[in-house]
């Protein structure tokens, strides 16, 4: 691996820390990453953008899914995952979320997670699209990831260990062998650093969360900007699958204009029993597949969008008038108030709803431990891309994804990285560049992104749409580049201009990959090639960026993944800008 060299241009970092481990973010993943590595001994920091608990584990509605109820079985927990993965999930690393995940659920009861229970006194248990038994574990009806994030960051804070809020990741350290040695940060104003400073540590995990923000219209937080990948980019890392982008299908729509984070409709509504109806009260699912509303992700979300096409609408309805207000109080009271905050009552109406922009499957790519192809970076959580999800993530599996890849991880740093590494002197980093080696975008940029993205690579592609996307794109980045190179000039940093160039950044990666695949596969749905390929496409498709900032994309040659590390160099493709 080698460094592309490439970063943010930002002010040379003013003050650092030493830590052992620096983990980045502060969901699930990266909290459960922190906690497991301050009890192996670890000096560790976390750094998160905004309060610890302000990431996207805390919007997360239907709970976790894990066999845990009488009669269900780690296979078959597998055999559902498999199903929605639809044929590119990497069968042994779903195997080991699905074996470990029943004991990592029970770990996070005991750190303190309080989960909703049955009369009889055991978990209460629900369904969610995709799954063919009761396995999805919630809290407070529909504020899981509330529950979940309050009782990991009262764990962290409990321990005392060393947090920095309000701070935005810029890019990796890395010393002479290209190995990491930390991050640089910039710290939004508060807390007892500002300004760009740097945490210096041989081991550096990313939990940063997804990129829903490259998009019009998302369930995503606004601090979701795709950093993690970016910044995983520019220091060489690969990643996979960035192609799969899942789109909820019921999330409630507030108009064609809406931008921005909107309220999601959990898929435990449907699990529940809710319906979902046209504008005459049809029921357009049934039929269509044999669990009808309960089907995967991808093919409630296509159902919506070919019935919205059919009607000439913007949206459809989500009709659970038939719970009563007792079940809605009860069982969703988050979903409720939203609905209510934006007049809607779903106890006496239909509930319109739309796709949006909701996980990425992809990202990172990773091993079993979490190692990615950079030495000493590790990934998890949905910044990660470790094989579990395939083309389209299983409902709820994304909560479970981060705990059994966050122990994973913390446990592969304790084993690998003795006391002298970790110990070591971190060395300089390298001076920067005369000039800024990556021109920032201005911050209206950022809809501009979110436009092009939304317009030709949402829900429904084709190769003229995604053509279309990668020229806009494109030109952004030319504009910027020839700014910086023939006139010197380039916006102004702050987090505004990162976040944007970070967003155009996996845009650019984004479109790439969804133009390579060629077919229709999971949550990638291609007009101009409607069919799934198994015979060309059962396979995964990767990308770097090279020095000079054009990609290399690069498919792999089976459904499995191959080896971060030592692995042979697969056959290169034509290079896309």
């Amino acid at each position: 691996m080698t460094s592309t060299g490439i970063r943010l241009h930002a002010p040379a970092p003013g003050w650092a820390i030493a830590a052992d481990v620096v983990v980045v973010g502060s969901g699930v993943a990266g909290l459960t990453a922190a906690l497991r590595c301050e009890a192996a001994g670890l000096r560790t920091v976390v750094v998160t953008k905004a309060r610890l608990d302000d990431g996207s584990t805390r919007w997360a509605q239907g709970g976790i899914a894990a066999a845990l109820g009488e009669g269900d079985t780690p296979e078959q927990h597998l055999d559902d995952t498999l199903v929605a993965g639809a044929g590119l999930c990497d069968e042994q690393a779903v195997r080991t979320l699905v074996t470990e995940g029943p004991d990592a659920v029970r770990r996070l009861i005991a750190t303190g997670a309080h989960f909703d229970e049955s009369t009889e006194g055991g978990l209460a248990l629900t369904r969610e699209g995709g799954h063919h038994r009761r396995r999805i574990a919630h809290a407070g009806g529909d504020a899981t990831g509330a529950e979940i994030s309050r009782a990991l960051v009262e764990a962290v804070r409990a321990r005392g260990m060393r947090t920095i809020e309000n701070a935005l990741v810029l890019d990796l350290l890395t010393d002479a062998d290209g190995r990491t040695a930390g991050v640089t940060l910039h710290v939004m104003g508060e807390g007892q650093h500002d300004g760009v400073g740097a945490v210096h540590a041989p081991a550096v995990v990313l939990a940063t969360g997804g990129m829903g923000q490259v998009f019009s219209a998302t369930t995503n937080p606004s601090v979701s900007t795709g950093d993690g990948v970016a910044l995983a980019l520019r220091a060489g890392a690969e990643v996979s699958d960035l192609e799969f982008v899942q789109f909820h299908p019921t999330v409630l729509f507030l108009g064609p204009d809406a931008e921005g984070q909107q309220p999601l409709v959990s898929e435990a509504v449907r699990g529940e029993g809710a319906h979902l109806v046209d504008a005459d009260g049809v029921r357009f699912m049934v039929g269509q597949h044999e669990l009808a509303e309960l089907a995967p992700r991808d093919i409630v979300a296509k159902g919506i969008t070919r019935r919205m096409q059919e009607r000439g609408t913007e949206h459809m309805y989500l009709d659970a008038r038939h719970f009563g207000a007792a079940m809605w109080e009860r069982r969703f009271p988050t979903i409720l108030a939203a609905c209510r905050a934006h007049g809607i009552d779903p106890v006496t109406e239909p509930v319109p709803v739309a796709p949006a922009a909701h996980y990425a499957s992809g990202g990172v790519r990773t091993d079993a431990h979490g190692r990615t192809t950079v030495p000493g970076l590790y990934a998890c959580g949905e910044v990660a891309c470790t094989g579990v999800h395939g083309a389209n993530r299983l409902a709820s599996n994304s909560l479970l994804e981060g705990l059994v890849y966050a122990e994973r991880i913390a446990a592969d740093i304790a084993a690998s990285h003795t006391a002298d590494v970790l110990h070591a002197p971190v060395p300089a980093p390298l001076p920067q560049r005369a000039h800024p080696a990556h021109p920032l975008l201005p911050p209206e940029a950022r809809l501009t992104v979110q436009r092009i993205m939304t317009a030709g690579a949402g829900v429904l592609r084709s190769a003229d749409s995604l053509a279309r996307a990668a020229d806009q794109l494109h030109d952004l980045h030319t504009e910027a580049r020839e700014a910086l190179y023939e006139n010197g000039k380039t916006s102004e940093p702050g987090v505004d201009t990162w976040e944007a160039t970070n967003l155009l950044c996996v845009a650019r990666v984004l479109v790439a990959a969804a133009r390579r695949r060629e077919e229709t596969r999971g949550c990638h749905w291609r007009e101009d090639h409607a069919d799934r390929d198994d015979t060309t496409w059962r396979c995964h498709i990767v990308v770097r960026l090279n020095p000079d900032r054009t990609l290399a994309v690069h498919t792999t040659e089976t459904a499995d993944f191959p080896p971060t590390t030592h692995s042979p160099q697969c056959p290169q493709r034509p290079q896309e800008q």
